[in-house]
């Protein structure tokens, strides 16, 4: 079964820095704006701010979104009352959180807040990492902070992998990785490539199509010929859950 040759909507990385950037973003993002809804600040606390952030890192992880009000106001709260950089459902929540703000902040040309947002989640993501060396997701927001700022060369894929290191197996970290890497594949050395490809290939056959769907659907022809060939490689009804999954994402 041979899947349909689509058009790329995502920015080749040979673009300038402001669309590298946009892509990083973009692609943190992605997920959460396809299959997520925007809760607003009664969702969250039921009109009470709270220090307990495992319900709102339950949402985020389950591609839910909160709308930009509202994360705004969690993200005040969390600097007034000082949440300490090692707990990490707080910190991973607040992440997660401050992801789409700084891609509507390069969206909208807001460049001095874009800077201060991604200054603010590389800060938050060393600290926790200093105290919690093996989350997998911190190593992946790393690595977008990195190719955002044009760096696609040798320490930055050294995030990557220490990403795939700490956490081979979760789903809920791969579908977010392979949007992350997918765009910037031939940047990356082979033995990274392969992981990225392996990724892909198995959140299809585990039955995740629709995040792989949307990566394929952003990926470069060049890009799109390796994931074809990985998806061909499956059995005939993953290939046809896939298909699907290209269709309904291109209505």
């Amino acid at each position: 079964m041979r899947i349909g040759a689509v058009a790329p909507v995502l920015p080749p990385a040979s673009k300038p820095a402001l669309s590298v950037r946009l892509l990083f973003l973009r692609a943190l993002t992605a997920a959460v704006a396809c299959f997520g809804f925007a809760w607003g600040l009664s969702t969250v606390w039921g009109g009470e701010v709270t220090d307990d952030f495992r319900d709102i890192e339950s949402r985020l992880l389950r591609f839910e979104a909160f709308n930009q009000a509202t994360t705004a106001e969690v993200l005040s709260s969390a600097a007034a009352r000082e949440a300490s950089p090692c707990d990490s459902h707080t910190q991973r929540a607040l992440l997660l959180m401050e992801i789409p703000l700084a891609d509507a902040a390069l969206r909208s040309g807001a460049l001095n807040e874009y800077s201060r947002r991604t200054q603010a989640m590389e800060i938050r993501a060393r600290e926790l990492l200093a105290c919690t060396p093996r989350d997998s997701f911190v190593w992946l927001v790393l690595f977008g902070i990195a190719t955002g700022h044009g760096n696609l060369d040798q320490s930055a894929f050294d995030l990557l992998a220490m990403s795939y290191e700490t956490s081979p197996n979760e789903a809920w970290v791969a579908n977010r990785r392979i949007m992350l890497a997918i765009p910037v594949l031939r940047s990356a050395p082979e033995p990274i490539q392969e992981r990225i490809l392996g990724e892909f290939q198995e959140l299809v056959r585990r039955g995740f199509v629709d995040i792989p769907a949307l990566a394929y659907l952003g990926a470069s022809e060049p890009v799109r010929a390796s994931l074809r060939a990985r998806i061909e490689a499956l059995d005939e009804r993953t290939q046809k859950a896939f298909t699907e999954a290209i269709k309904q994402r291109r209505t």
